[in-house]
């Protein structure tokens, strides 16, 4: 163990002493590489100024990289027992960064009052409910300026897809109202324990300011969650429900200069921002 940083045998070892068994429910699958830490701390660009938002800390692995990095680390663990266990597991391996370290014990699906004004969300995000977790905090934390979340290999390609491509949809557009997403490599299953079934992908974020609309984020939300709801339908059909027909869908999507034989697929966040801000208009 080098750096105050945890491999497998340390991470195994606060596992027997906490009796923690990783379990799927809250989606636990631990990092026992210190280079796989290390890689995700310089990918982020972690500086001595940063705080850091990271949630689902567990055994700890990603924290201790952080404090070594120099940030600060605010903590959002929804288990007890690992919430307890991660300030004394900072206190035996980087003892002087104690200070520099807080845990809340919550739901990051629900969190909203996120304490020291974090700048940058670093996490290794529960497979099952990573890109809820994304969406809900850079709404709710308005400090956040740029990420590095470690996701399932699908849902990073969904979440950094462009118009167009094949796995583009609500969580592609949606993103793309808070920020810039890019992919920014794999990681391999052999890297967590326990081993999960599927390969990981590293998404950074950066954001950026959402499009000019007169429609609110839920109107725009709404009209993106009606596009998909029918993939496979022009937007001239999959709109009538959310716009009151069929002819109402078209006259709006004319209005924000989108053609109503398109599909969803196909068009971007700015352009869901017109078609919603044209409804909001009438």
């Amino acid at each position: 163990m080098e750096e105050g940083l945890l491999g497998a045998a340390e991470v195994r070892d606060i596992a027997r002493r906490w009796d923690i068994h990783p379990t799927k429910h809250w989606g636990q699958n631990f990092v026992v590489d210190a280079n796989t830490v290390r890689r995700i701390v310089r990918l982020a660009d972690v500086q001595s100024d940063d705080v850091v938002l990271e949630v689902g800390p567990g055994i700890g692995s990603l924290t201790l990289g952080l404090l070594a990095a120099g940030a600060q680390v605010i903590a959002v663990e929804i288990d007890p027992v690992l919430a307890t266990a991660l300030p004394d597991t900072v206190a035996r391996l980087r003892p002087d960064d104690v200070g520099r370290v807080t845990v809340l014990e919550a739901d990051a699906l629900r969190v909203a009052d996120v304490p020291g004004s974090p700048t940058a969300l670093i996490a290794n995000l529960p497979y099952n409910v990573a890109v809820p977790i994304v969406l809900h905090l850079l709404a709710s934390v308005p400090s956040l300026e740029r990420g590095l979340v470690m996701v399932q290999a699908e849902v990073a390609d969904r979440l950094v897809a462009a118009p167009g491509s094949r796995v583009y949809g609500v969580p592609s557009v949606k993103l793309a109202w808070y920020a810039r997403g890019r992919r920014a490599g794999s990681v391999p299953a052999s890297v967590f324990w326990p081993v999960p079934r599927v390969e990981s992908g590293l998404v950074s974020l950066h954001r950026h300011d959402p499009p000019v609309t007169l429609a609110s984020q839920t109107e725009v939300f709404a009209c993106i969650d009606a596009a998909f709801a029918q993939r496979r339908k022009t937007l001239r059909a999959a709109l009538a429900g959310w716009a009151g027909s069929a002819s109402n869908a078209e006259a709006l999507l004319v209005a924000a200069g989108v053609d109503p034989g398109a599909r969803g697929e196909s068009i971007d966040v700015a352009a869901f921002a017109r078609i919603a801000g044209a409804r909001a208009m009438v």
